[in-house]
């Protein structure tokens, strides 16, 4: 009897166990499944879209338009006229508009003489019923009817007159009836120059990231000793990062302009510079280094320091708290064995800091490689600096929405690929 309360009392903290982790799976459930919407539903939605054949036209259904005119003088009771309604509908391939008619208020002023047999008149209300239209071409539909002025018409009423119409019929979401296609894909990799457009991208996504990344990596260890106004220059040195992108790249582009930009003006006066020199137009620059002839990549070089400069700060604040957090005690402990500065910040600064410096990588690289609006804003995509999220907008002001979602999900499995990799080769520390 004793062994057999012992054995139940050893499986209450088990069913307890069990108890709490249910509560705690229906008390977070909720908040999960809100997550799961918000960060699956709009990717799911671009992977349905690039596989479907959609223009941006597509995301709004056709819409009716209907047009009333009278044609003729009515001046008194007795007088004929024509009584023009003109139906005009976009054209829309695939979609077939079903039951479509309309409903429409009818002059009180009025009397029908010739109505159209596909139309009656109820209680002056007009009801007009045209059936199902396939709108493959541009729908226009014209009925004229045959109207007289009735004993009590009164022309400024007729004038005033604006009638409400209501549109019947349905149209169904091309969304969902179109057949899913691989054209998208087919036409994002067939574009005249994509291998450019990749190479661009990883170039200026990598070496932008390692800018940054090293900028402030010097920046931290540079306002890591202790000196008069140093928080001002920490301050100070955030700018770049907090100011809005518009401002400082309106800002590069008057700097560097090559007809009134202060920094041509300046490389001319101290005679770098023959004369003054288009950074973000000039596509490339050829020279010779060495005997070998090689090609510089001007705009592309233009647009990667301003990206390093502009997203320094970020790596500078995760950088210099990691290195707030090493104790003094080491370096002090160095010192004494005779160990370089250099010596110091390799063997005691970098073990501590790669894990950081790894994340840093990591969503830089990620965040870099989806810019678009430091790139749009300095060059517009031109001069050898056009990448794939310029692509997309490219395919988007083509209203070819499909495509555009095509290389939105290349953009996607790059660097799905790329966080793979990067967390099988990084170093284990800060939580990879």
């Amino acid at each position: 009897m004793q062994e057999a309360s012992e054995e139940a009392f050893r499986h209450v903290p088990g069913r307890m166990s069990r108890r709490t982790s249910r509560l705690a799976l229906a008390l977070t459930l909720p908040g999960i499944l809100v997550v799961l919407a918000v960060v699956l539903l709009p990717l799911i939605a671009t992977f349905w879209i690039s596989l479907k054949n959609i223009e941006l036209r597509d995301l709004s259904p056709p819409r009716a338009q209907v047009s009333d005119r009278l044609r003729g003088e009515l001046n008194v009771s007795g007088d004929q006229a024509t009584y023009r309604i003109t139906v005009r509908i976009p054209a829309n391939e695939g979609l077939v508009y079903s039951n479509f008619g309309f409903i429409s208020q009818w002059p009180q002023d009025l009397n029908i003489l010739k109505l159209d047999n596909r139309c009656s008149l109820i209680e002056n209300r007009l009801h007009c019923e045209f059936g199902d239209i396939n709108l493959g071409e541009r729908y226009s539909e014209r009925l004229e009817l045959l109207v007289t002025a009735r004993d009590d018409f009164d022309a400024n009423r007729l004038a005033e007159h604006k009638p409400e119409v209501r549109i019947l019929g349905t149209v169904p979401n091309p969304m969902i009836i179109k057949p899913f296609t691989g054209e998208n894909f087919s036409r994002a990799a067939n574009t005249r120059n994509i291998w450019q457009i990749l190479t661009t991208t990883f170039a200026y996504t990598f070496f932008s990231t390692a800018g940054a990344i090293i900028i402030g990596l010097f920046a931290a260890l540079l306002l890591n000793q202790p000196f008069r106004g140093r928080s001002l220059f920490r301050g100070f040195l955030l700018f770049p990062y907090v100011a809005p992108v518009v401002a400082v790249a309106i800002t590069w582009v008057a700097l560097l302009n090559p007809t009134s930009g202060s920094l041509n003006e300046l490389l001319v006066q101290m005679g770098a510079l023959e004369r003054p020199y288009n950074f973000l137009g000039k596509s490339t620059q050829d020279f010779e280094l060495m005997g070998l002839k090689m090609t510089f990549p001007v705009a592309l070089t233009s647009v990667i320091v301003f990206e390093a400069w502009r997203y320094f700060p970020l790596a500078f604040i995760f950088i210099l708290a990691r290195m707030q957090s090493v104790p003094e005690d080491m370096y002090e402990a160095a010192t004494m064995d005779g160990a370089s500065p250099f010596q110091q910040f390799f063997a005691l600064s970098m073990p501590m800091l790669i894990g950081i410096m790894s994340v840093l990588f990591l969503l830089r690289f990620i965040w870099t490689f989806n810019k678009f609006e430091d790139i749009f804003l300095l060059t517009g995509g031109g001069s050898g600096t056009q990448t794939l999220t310029i692509e997309v907008y490219r395919w988007f002001s083509l209203e070819n929405f499909g495509a555009s979602s095509a290389v939105a999900v290349i953009i996607f499995a790059i660097l799905c690929i790329f966080a793979i990799i990067f967390f099988r080769l990084a170093p284990r520390q800060e939580g990879l």
